[in-house]
């Protein structure tokens, strides 16, 4: 654990954690703080709080029920340890979750046929005028320069290359422009927009600025995205909602477990929270 986070933990006030009466020990959620990067150190704090009082809480009942760990070995070589093989055979042996059937993955298929689509490629070009709004002076100037260079492409747009390669402040200078192939969430949300926004061929009619500067974008071409068949998605979305139900189920069972527990110092969701029966 670093230093600076070390010194920040030491200004969480002291709660006491405690699970039935068995008390989380302040080191021990110290250490577990590391797991749970938060926005502040006391949010931090309660996650990992809250993580050994349910890591507690399953293990005082399997021990109540008498299980015996039966640790496992996984594909990498990693042992469970004792703990955790109980915390599993208990899970395994409490919250049961039947396999999605075929009607279930075709419903889910046709509700959120966009999730299976691949998406559409952009090739596109542009022309990079490197300018800062917070350089008034310096900014007006490559205003200047795009307006110019947009004018002279409305006349000869076939000089695009050309151009990128004599004024682009941008490394695809080298490559007359060029910037490849494109998908969304690859460029800023100006650019993208402007992007998405162009007929193949054409060309923006006024420079886009971005936090880089002001863009002159042409789209040479779109790919669009094809619709993945259903018989190919089966299989990863019974995966996906399998996973679901047994994240939902375990939480449920956790509320159920926790309703009928005494823990002080974090809260867990209560049945009602989750809109179970306790």
């Amino acid at each position: 654990m670093s230093c600076s986070l070390q010194s920040a933990l030491a200004q969480v006030p002291r709660i006491t954690v405690s699970v039935n009466g068995v008390a989380i020990p302040h080191d021990a959620i110290a250490r577990e703080v590391q797991h749970h990067p938060e926005r502040t150190p006391v949010c931090a704090w309660q996650q990992a709080a809250r993580a050994l009082a349910v890591r507690e809480l399953l293990l005082q009942e399997a021990r109540r029920q008498g299980l015996t760990a039966a640790p496992q070995t996984d594909g990498d070589g990693r042992r469970e340890t004792d703990e955790e093989a109980l915390i599993r055979g208990l899970v395994e042996r409490e919250v049961s979750v039947p396999e999605a059937d075929e009607d279930t993955c075709r419903r889910y298929y046709d509700r959120n046929r966009g999730r299976f689509r691949s998406r559409d490629i952009y090739q596109a070009s542009h022309i990079l005028i490197a300018a800062r709004r917070d350089e008034p002076t310096a900014f007006g100037a490559a205003c200047v320069c795009a307006e110019r260079l947009l004018a002279l492409l409305k006349v000869e747009p076939a000089r695009f290359a050309e151009l990128a390669a004599l004024h682009s402040a941008c490394p695809s200078a080298s490559s007359r422009g060029s910037l490849g192939q494109l998908t969304r969430g690859d460029t800023t949300p100006e650019f993208e927009q402007a992007l998405i926004g162009l007929a193949p061929g054409e060309t923006t009619a006024t420079p886009v600025e971005t936090r880089y500067g002001l863009h002159i974008i042409r789209l040479d071409r779109v790919v669009p995205g094809r619709q993945l068949p259903f018989a190919l998605a089966r299989e990863r979305i019974a995966r996906y909602l399998t996973e679901r139900a047994h994240r939902a189920g375990v939480a449920q069972y956790l509320a159920r477990l926790a309703a009928r527990a005494r823990i002080t110092g974090v809260e867990l969701p209560s049945p009602t929270d989750l809109r179970v029966r306790a």
